[in-house]
């Protein structure tokens, strides 16, 4: 698995979507959350 060197978070109304990436600027992870889970 890929170190992850920066993280995003979007905090919406019904949603969270967390965004990681490496230090190449690759994708590591990109994940929707529903507030109700």
């Amino acid at each position: 698995m890929e170190k992850v060197t920066t993280v995003g978070l979007d905090l919406a109304k019904s949603v969270f979507q967390v965004h990681g990436v490496n230090a190449a600027g690759g994708v590591v992870v990109r994940r929707k959350l529903r507030r109700s889970a």
